[in-house]
């Protein structure tokens, strides 16, 4: 048998603590530069179409004085409540021993809710946002390196049939060096993301002289003005405006990296600004050319620099589509942790750096998928319309577990509490029924691919249950099998340890091994490998272990959620289970279980157990998931019904 949820090697030593697997000894500034590297990727890249969109996408606006000013103001107090109250203020004072994201929130909730009564509904809104991520991470890239490569028609038009073949070109270069890892030119991100927000603040002041009256949109009476002067068509703009929000999230996803104040001080302090100085500089120029909407962001630049413009613009979003692919890399990862996805293929790329894993399986799945939206949707126009709907449904999702986490476990002040929530919502809500309307025109796919993944994920879970309950039924009680063994069995030396997936009851693969080989070893280990909802575990709370009595010996292996699985090492560590464990005089029993759907069982739908069924089979070993010696390994099949 294989432990009770599953866990890929991310490379980090399984007793690093949780400052030092983070990196937490650098300094501020230096936490700060790789902040702005990897997190703000996303929404730095944001400026090369939003604007765009909200003038000339699915429903046009006048380029006059008016919708010029209600678009900014709405993005500034967009980017205000989103990013800066919402997820810098609040959500990121939410950490799990240092984690953020959607999996950390629940799981930190989960710990601390009194009420279990709702820790289904909050699974499965952790569980819902994961889904909703993956069409998130498929769109960021095609959107973002064809809205870059697009720039190449502001500097030639002839050059207009190249752009699709070269994003298609630079999409598959980047997620064929994957495997390489990203240790080294991770290093690079910072400097070259630093350059291109500076290149951002320059054009925007640069434009802004010519009409300083723009700067005052962000007094919000400019938002309240358009929706007073045409309510319907500056709800349908909303729809655009968001664009200049997605990546948000990953600000909370990624805090585990570098840390509340390195990313919040970064967003504040450079970020921010330099976002708002080039929305600003696009306003200002649309005031003075109103032609120029069919691209701002490029006709900001002079004739000269709009080239050397495309290229560093090229190098952002390549950086953005690497941090979402690596953040798909972790997703999966944790959901594997949680218990939600089969084990999948990982191999770790950096000995130092954290995080720095890479899953064949995602990352060709990544592809294939952003390759068909590029070949399919052809334009980031297009693409615009089938961005955002998943990543307003993630803020939701987070909204409603900030709901509980402000009333239940920090035990705010209700009116406080109920006030904060309100705005989020009301913000949420908005964005939401807004992006809804882009659902016929390319929002389906998201919502298709979120809904695929959220039955994969739930199947896997239903079906580990599923299954336990039917090893649990079919077992036999330990201390009955260790009366009955023990003084009948042949006894053999050296020791033998079978995984379980319960410290309960004896292991599929012993009773088999009993049954066939007739011996039992001189130890017997009953192991079991469980994960915890926390980041990261102590070394010294690694392992429990517990004599059952006539050499029968149980022992649980404890890890997080962000940890990495080695069991021949940890064992080492273990010296209550009756001495050092030799390796060359050890041998690990897995059990294999064949299973077959049944309609006389009560459990899942049909086609759900034979789905099931076919992520069992096609899972990664377990011997090479926890990292047994392939030369010390005995496996046991068995049939078994759902």
């Amino acid at each position: 048998m294989t432990s009770s949820t599953n866990l890929p090697d991310t490379g980090t030593a399984a007793s690093t603590s949780h400052g030092a697997a983070h990196g937490k000894k650098d300094s501020l500034p230096v936490l700060m530069l790789g902040a702005v590297g990897v997190v703000y990727g996303d929404i730095g890249t944001s400026p090369l179409y939003a604007m765009k969109e909200s003038f000339i996408g699915p429903h046009p606006l006048a380029v006059d004085h008016l919708h010029i000013f209600g678009v900014l103001s709405l993005i500034f107090w967009s980017l205000m409540l989103i990013v800066t109250l919402k997820y810098v203020f609040v959500a990121m004072r939410a950490d799990n021993k240092g984690e953020g994201g959607s999996f950390a929130l629940l799981a930190l909730i989960s710990r601390h809710l009194e009420d279990q009564r709702w820790a289904a509904s909050l699974a499965v809104l952790g569980v819902l946002a994961a889904a909703l991520f993956y069409g998130d991470a498929m769109l960021t890239p095609a959107i973002s390196v064809l809205s870059a490569v697009e720039g190449l028609t502001i500097v030639e038009s002839r050059l207009a049939p190249l752009v699709l073949p070269i994003a298609v070109l630079i999409l598959v270069a980047l997620f064929l060096i994957q495997s390489r890892g990203t240790a080294r030119v991770g290093k690079l991100f910072g400097p070259i993301i630093l350059v291109y927000f500076a290149v951002l603040a320059v054009l925007g002041v640069t434009n802004i002289i010519a009409h300083p009256e723009i700067l005052t949109i962000i007094n919000p009476w400019w938002a309240v003005e358009f929706f007073r002067y045409d309510s319907k068509l500056a709800f349908l703009a909303m729809g655009s405006v968001f664009l200049a929000v997605t990546g948000a999230e990953t600000l909370y996803a990624d805090m585990g990296h570098f840390g509340r104040k390195a990313i919040g001080y970064s967003w504040l302090g450079l970020v921010y600004p330099c976002l708002m100085l080039n929305y600003m500089g696009q306003g200002a120029l649309l005031l003075g050319n109103p032609a120029a909407v069919e691209n701002p962001f490029y006709l900001m630049a002079p004739d000269w620099a709009r080239l050397p413009l495309v290229l560093i613009a090229t190098c952002a979003t390549v950086i953005a589509s690497q941090a979402v692919i690596s953040g798909a890399f972790s997703v999966t990862h944790q959901a594997i942790q949680l218990g939600f996805l089969p084990r999948l293929k990982i191999l770790h790329t950096s000995e130092k750096a954290v995080g720095q894993i890479y899953m064949p399986a995602v990352n060709w799945g990544l592809l294939i998928m952003v390759l068909v939206l590029i070949l399919g949707f052809r334009e980031s126009t297009k693409l615009a319309s089938a961005y955002g709907i998943s990543v307003i449904g993630t803020m939701i999702i987070t909204t409603a577990m900030l709901t509980f986490l402000l009333f239940k476990v920090w035990k705010w002040n209700r009116w406080l509490a109920a006030a904060t929530i309100a705005i989020f919502a009301v913000v949420d809500m908005t964005f939401f029924l807004s992006n809804i309307t882009k659902v016929a025109d390319g929002g389906w796919f998201p919502l298709l691919v979120a809904g695929t993944v959220f039955i994969i994920l739930t199947t896997w879970a239903k079906g580990r249950a599923l299954m336990r309950a039917q090893l649990a039924k079919e077992g036999v009680p330990m201390d009955i099998f260790i009366k009955s063994a023990s003084g009948s069995a042949h006894r053999v030396s050296g020791t033998s340890i079978f995984l379980s997936v319960t410290p309960e009851g004896v292991p599929a693969a012993l009773l088999h091994n009993l049954k066939h080989n007739q011996v039992l070893h001189e130890r017997v280990i009953i192991l079991t490998v469980r994960f915890e909802e926390t980041p990261y575990v102590e070394a010294k709370d690694r392992i429990v272990t517990t004599s059952s009595g006539h050499g029968f010996y149980h022992v649980i292996l404890r890890y997080g959620f962000m940890e990495a699985v080695d069991v021949p090492r940890d064992l080492q560590l273990d010296a209550a289970s009756g001495g050092p464990i030799d390796p060359m005089r050890t041998s690990y029993f897995l059990g294999r279980q064949k299973l077959i759907a049944s309609k006389e069982l009560p459990g899942m739908a049909l086609w759900r157990e034979h789905l099931f069924a076919w992520m069992l089979k096609t899972s990664e070993s377990a011997m090479d998931f926890f990292k047994l010696p392939t030369n010390r390994v005995v496996e046991l099949g068995s049939q078994l019904r759902i």
